[in-house]
C-alpha cells in the first residue's frame, strides 16, 4: 500500500499582506497561520510525515506549536513556490508511488472532512487531484483599461485550493519538466497538467480560503473559531 506524506511550501513572504512579518507567522487565537495549517494535515493518522519548506535563516529559529510534531522535518526552501515545494518533495524518504499532499502554509481552515474526501477520492480513482469549488460568481475577461473584453462561462470554472494529491514521482518529474522548459507553475496541478498527467477536482468548501490580504485574516478568524471551537476560548487565546 502507498504512503502519504505532506509538504508546505512556506518560504515566501506574502508581500500582498503589507506586513512586518512573513504572511505564514501572522498569528490567529495563539498560533500562526503556518502551524494552523500544518494542524490540520497532521490530524490524518496515517500521515507519515510534513516536511516544512522554510526561508534558510528560519531553520536555526526555535519552532513553536505542531512544527515540533515528530512527524514534521524542516528543510529550505526556494526562491519560488515550485522550488521550495521541489526541495520539501526531495526532502521526503518517499517512493514514487507514494502520495504527497501539498499545502498552502496560509490556509489555516482546512476542514477534517475536505481533507479525508480528497485522500479517498484520488487514492480510490488512483488519479491525482485537488480541492476545488465552482465559481459562483459572473466572471468578466479584462481587456485594455479595464474594460470589459469578454464574460466567461462559470459553469466549467473552478477556483482551486489546497491540499493538492499527487504520486510523488509523477509530481517530481512535472516539476523538473516546468522548470527546464520554463512553465510558470502557480500550483502543483498546473505544473502536472503541462506534463500531460490527468488531474481531477474533488469539490472543497469556502471556508478553506488562503489568506492573502488583511480583511482575510478575519474571514479565517471566524471560520477557525466554527471549525475548531475546542481549540480557542472566547478571549481569542489558544487552549
Amino acid at each position: 500500500m502507498s504512503d502519504i506524506w505532506a509538504v508546505v511550501p512556506a518560504a515566501g513572504s506574502g508581500s500582498r499582506m503589507a506586513q512586518s512579518q512573513s504572511k505564514q507567522y501572522l498569528p490567529l487565537y495563539g498560533r500562526s497561520l503556518l502551524d494552523w495549517s500544518v494542524a490540520a494535515l497532521l490530524i490524518y493518522r496515517e500521515l507519515r510525515s510534513c516536511v516544512v519548506a522554510l526561508p534558510e535563516a528560519d531553520l536555526s529559529c526555535e519552532q513553536p506549536g505542531f512544527l515540533k510534531d515528530a512527524r514534521v522535518r524542516l528543510c529550505a526552501g526556494g526562491a519560488s513556490r515550485a522550488e521550495s515545494v521541489a526541495a520539501g518533495v526531495a526532502a521526503l524518504p518517499a517512493g514514487d508511488e507514494d502520495w504527497v499532499l501539498v499545502h498552502d502554509a496560509a490556509r489555516p481552515c482546512l476542514a477534517r472532512e475536505e481533507l479525508e474526501a480528497l485522500i479517498k477520492a484520488v487514492t480510490d480513482s488512483g488519479v491525482g487531484g485537488l480541492l476545488a469549488t465552482p465559481v459562483t460568481d459572473t466572471l468578466k475577461r479584462a481587456g485594455k483599461n479595464d474594460r470589459v473584453s469578454a464574460t466567461l462561462d462559470r459553469e466549467t470554472i473552478w477556483s482551486a485550493q489546497t491540499p493538492q494529491m499527487f504520486r510523488v514521482g509523477e509530481l517530481r518529474t512535472a516539476l523538473r519538466q516546468a522548470q527546464a522548459t520554463g512553465v510558470t507553475v502557480t500550483d502543483e496541478a498546473s505544473a502536472m497538467e503541462a506534463a500531460g498527467f490527468p488531474v481531477q477536482l474533488v469539490r472543497g468548501a469556502a471556508s478553506n480560503l488562503k489568506v492573502t490580504y488583511g480583511p482575510d485574516m478575519q474571514l479565517a478568524a471566524f471560520w477557525l473559531k466554527e471549525l475548531y471551537p475546542q481549540l480557542t476560548d472566547p478571549a481569542g487565546r489558544q487552549t
